[in-house]
């Protein structure tokens, strides 16, 4: 376990979001706890949100370097920014990453009805921005 490890933020804003035609977009890559890491975004949904939420996952950005049966325990959250008025839409999660687990996240992080309301600052101007907090508390090593 790491005593008294950093939280490290990185927010990531996606320009001109209603011409994305991926099934899943990745933020640039950023460092926390000696690992890399990325925001994966699915704007179309994901699993049993497709198609009626907004999907949005923690992972790592190359778990092939990982050595067999190693993880990394990692404490994050996940913001959806409110542009207008600063209630951000937040998730929460503690979790073992793994090369067989690279990520966590929610297929269903927020609906589709309220992410498109104006009033909610989700999207302004067809720009939104995402943040995750991320924070490494332990790497286990395979013996």
């Amino acid at each position: 376990m790491i005593k008294d490890a950093p939280s490290i933020k990185h927010v990531w804003r996606i320009d001109n979001f209603s011409k994305l035609r991926s099934e899943c977009c990745d933020s640039q890559v950023f460092n926390s706890g000696d690992q890399k890491w990325k925001i994966q975004l699915y704007p179309t949904g994901r699993r049993h949100g497709t198609g009626t939420h907004l999907a949005m996952y923690l992972a790592l950005a190359d778990s092939t370097t990982l050595t067999p049966g190693s993880k990394i325990y990692a404490e994050f959250t996940v913001r959806l920014l409110d542009q207008v008025q600063a209630r951000h839409i937040a998730g929460k999660a503690n979790f073992w990453f793994s090369a067989s687990n690279p990520e966590s996240g929610w297929a269903r992080y927020v609906s589709f009805a309220y992410f498109n309301n104006p009033g909610n600052g989700c999207l302004v101007k067809d720009v939104c921005s995402v943040e995750a907090e991320v924070t490494v508390h332990g790497v286990s090593n395979a013996l």
